[in-house]
């Protein structure tokens, strides 16, 4: 198994995101986390992917003492509408603007997974297209209140009470949406190990 291949490998999660790390968990890794602050900001002309790839590559810049054995992972998500990325909200006005801009319409929630050692760095992306019914001002009200979603890109967790009501189909990887492709992060480390 993967697992018994990485044991030569220290893999290193940069990333403070619970899900992300319980991802990692379920797919049988042994890892450690080490999360550094970074403030994530990125060129305007970059669009979709470009964005993501950026910031995971960005995130894994401040690692910069990698011993010979570390893989470190970095990952970045945005929902990508309009051609216009909807980040993380600020309030609870800005989650309402950007759930109702979602209501009733497609989205795509787009993942880059960035693994860096001290050879070699290797970026991958996912995207996933995801179909929102049309959604009342009382649905979307309930979900922030109850849920506060701001720690997350779109406001909203598709794992959550507005996936369970609201999504009508999705196209791709359902877990890329939670924040991460995991069978490309699978795919990915078995390239590594396989080296």
């Amino acid at each position: 198994m993967l697992r018994e291949k990485l044991k030569n490998y220290n893999i290193i999660l940069a990333s403070g995101s619970p899900r992300r790390q319980a991802f990692f968990k379920e797919l049988n890794l042994d890892y450690t986390i080490k999360v550094k602050e970074i403030k994530e900001t990125y060129p305007n002309h970059l669009t979709g992917s470009q964005i993501t790839d950026y910031l995971s590559q960005l995130k894994a810049s401040v690692f910069t003492n990698l011993n010979e054995n570390d893989i470190l992972i970095t990952s970045d998500t945005i929902v990508w509408k309009n051609e216009k990325a909807l980040e993380k909200p600020k309030d609870f006005e800005n989650a309402k603007a950007m759930l109702q801009n979602l209501s009733g319409e497609m989205h795509e929630v787009i993942t880059s997974v960035c693994f860096t050692s001290k050879d070699f760095q290797i970026t991958v992306n996912d995207v996933t297209k995801v179909w929102f019914k049309k959604l009342s001002d009382e649905e979307i009200d309930f979900y922030i209140k109850n849920y506060k979603p701001f720690d997350k890109a779109g406001s909203y967790g598709i794992q959550e009470w507005i996936g369970y009501i609201g999504i009508e189909k999705i196209e791709g990887c359902y877990f890329n949406v939670m924040g991460l492709p995991t069978r490309l992060v699978y795919k990915t480390l078995t390239q590594i190990a396989n080296r």
